[in-house]
């Protein structure tokens, strides 16, 4: 059985501060941020991963065997204040042991001869040369659920050439609500840390998909924007998440030091003379960061 600590008391404790690699206080320096939440629970004793592989014939791949030794599950939260309003909106999640559960494979109604999840497979596409090949809900992989990411879809840790399951073959997956699947990461340690760097923004996983976010968790991503990610999988309205400042640009001009002896023909301003009032008889197109300043 699972045991959770209540929260501590004051500053995260240092091994709290690891886990959850500082974000803590990124999000609460964050305006509107309020009730950042870490539900701390005790490490996983060794027998009960022993358990588990033995239970599900499947060996543990390590990192994931040294995150339930440093805790058995994980629980981040945090609210938005909007107004006299307090929202939930992020949310980080990894199960614990006794929760990481071989997804269903059985019929999908209580109805006899029902369809199963491999039965409504489809496997009419084909993978792609540079895509990894797909898992599947019959015996031909073993998949856990690693996070049911609030109803939007779940992640899984998969064992791509089913059992008995060896820690080298596993992948981490995201399956959407209409069964599709998404690649991540090939290690849990790779998607743990997009978990992190993404806030638990709602619907992240969404992100990489070929058909990206919903509008609204755009609008949550465009002002809690994640620490790290590719705004090339972003499939719509990716100028609102890209800096556009390109400090080559901006210094561009800077980086050079005028040539006294070499001169170009001049012409006045608006009438006036003397240091300042010329320009090149050739102007050059603009950088596009505004007009000279005239002394």
């Amino acid at each position: 059985m699972e045991q959770t600590l209540p929260p501590p008391p004051g500053p995260s404790k240092p091994h709290l501060e690891k886990l959850t690699l500082g974000v803590t206080r990124i999000l609460e320096s964050s305006p509107g941020v309020t009730e950042v939440t870490i539900i701390e629970k005790l490490p996983a004793e060794r027998h009960m991963i022993s358990s588990w592989e033995q239970k599900n014939n499947c060996v543990m791949p390590d990192d994931v065997k040294n995150f339930y030794m440093m805790t058995n599950g994980f629980h981040m939260t945090w609210s938005v204040k909007l107004d006299d309003h307090i929202i939930p909106l992020g949310n980080m999640a990894i199960n614990s042991i006794s929760k990481l559960a071989q997804l269903n494979q059985s019929s999908m109604y209580s109805l006899p001869n029902a369809p199963t999840l491999a039965d409504l497979e489809d496997d009419s596409h084909e993978d792609s040369d540079d895509q990894p090949e797909k898992p599947h809900f019959d015996s031909r992989s073993v998949i856990f659920e690693l996070d049911s990411c609030s109803g939007n879809g779940k992640v899984c840790l998969v064992y791509k050439s089913g059992k008995p399951g060896l820690p080298h073959d596993t992948e981490i997956w995201f399956l959407d609500r209409a069964l599709y699947w998404h690649f991540l990461t090939d290690t849990f340690t790779a998607y743990y840390r997009l978990l992190i760097t993404h806030l638990g923004l709602p619907q992240w996983q969404y992100a990489f998909t070929s058909y990206g976010i919903s509008p609204q968790a755009k609008q949550w991503f465009s002002m809690y924007k994640p620490i790290t990610y590719n705004t090339n999988l972003l499939t719509e309205e990716t100028d609102s998440f890209v800096n556009k400042l390109d400090p080559n640009k901006v210094f561009k001009n800077q980086n050079k030091t005028p040539d006294p002896k070499k001169k170009g023909p001049v012409q006045p301003l608006g009438g006036q003379k003397g240091p300042g009032s010329s320009v090149p008889s050739t102007p050059k197109p603009s950088s596009g960061y505004g007009n000279p300043v005239r002394k």
